[in-house]
């Protein structure tokens, strides 16, 4: 798990404007907090200050932050980063609504936990940064050695995670139902 104790983290601050050029899900990793990953400069020289460039935390899918993650535009583009970086849970005190339905629909679930749950998790974290942290989304559970939390989730969001759709792939679930509905429906000519 990989701590970012911030709150108010947009998304411009999450996949720099300057990086949306593409319309595929992937390539945008590296590009994750542009801003405060690399040094100023030409040359992209990771600044060692940075969380993600620390090697105690390499590795890590599950990102620790605060309030209101993900505000700022609704660019879609700031959950494919994280995802193509690495990060499958996201947890923090609140979410940016459409942040919250761009990362369901990419597969990253973002957990919504209370300021003193998060606090005893930073906590784990400053005190080994190889602490694991187990995600039991059947059960809604985060569980880190001795602390268990449950967290709340829409039932068709929880759906679609564990079936890995995105909002197309769960219209075409409805593809036998919407096939007979248009075949009922009277032709004119």
């Amino acid at each position: 798990m990989m701590p970012l104790d911030q709150a108010n983290i947009d998304t411009d601050q999450i996949l720099p404007k300057q990086f949306l050029t593409g319309v595929t899900r992937t390539g945008y990793g590296v590009n994750l907090f542009h801003d405060w990953r690399y040094l100023p400069g030409p040359e992209k020289r990771p600044d060692p200050s940075f969380v993600l460039n620390q090697t105690a935390y390499d590795g890590a899918s599950v990102l620790l932050t605060r309030e209101n993650f993900g505000c700022g535009s609704s660019r879609e583009h700031a959950p494919w980063a994280l995802v193509d970086y690495g990060f499958t849970v996201i947890i923090a005190t609140s979410f940016a609504d459409i942040f919250y339905g761009n990362s369901i629909n990419n597969q990253l679930l973002p957990i919504v936990l209370p300021n003193s749950q998060l606090d005893l998790l930073f906590k784990k974290v400053a005190a080994n940064p190889k602490t694991q942290i187990q995600i039991d989304l059947p059960n809604q559970k985060v569980t880190c050695e001795e602390l268990s939390f449950a967290f709340e989730i829409q039932l068709h969001h929880k759906s679609n995670l564990m079936k890995g759709l995105d909002a197309i792939g769960q219209t075409l679930e409805l593809n036998d139902k919407i096939s007979a509905f248009e075949n009922t429906r009277l032709t004119f000519s």
